[in-house]
């Protein structure tokens, strides 16, 4: 699992590679992560949108943004969480994610929240 807080949102990470939705013959390798967004500050605070820097293992970036996610733009009290699952499809066995939050608070100033980096990978592809 990955982990990192900022401003008091802790943000974690665990990923699951798909094979009954991958083909090795098409390079195309699919994977699921499940993010837990957690408030830890004294502040309400809304998730506006997304930036993902997404890594794969032959060397091909992407990057998305978006508002939101999973369609959603979550107020995320303190002491309460959110939890999403998502997928992301690879051209190789193994990759990387990670990106930002760009987070609205109660005082209606925006803020940035590490997504920390998360490894995709197929099992034992990194042996």
């Amino acid at each position: 699992m990955a982990c990192a807080v900022t401003h008091g949102i802790r943000v974690e990470v665990t990923s699951e590679f798909l094979p009954q939705h991958s083909s090795a013959s098409a390079k195309r390798y699919v994977f699921s992560y499940t993010v837990q967004i957690s408030n830890e500050s004294e502040s309400t605070v809304q998730l506006k949108s997304r930036h993902w820097h997404i890594l794969h293992g032959s060397g091909r970036r992407e990057e998305v943004r978006g508002p939101g996610v999973v369609g959603e733009q979550p107020v995320i009290r303190p002491g309460e969480g959110f939890e999403y699952s998502s997928g992301c499809v690879l051209s190789a066995p193994h990759g990387t994610m990670h990106g930002s939050y760009e987070m609205l608070g109660d005082d209606g100033d925006p803020f940035e929240v590490e997504i920390p980096a998360f490894v995709l990978a197929i099992p034992h592809a990194l042996n």
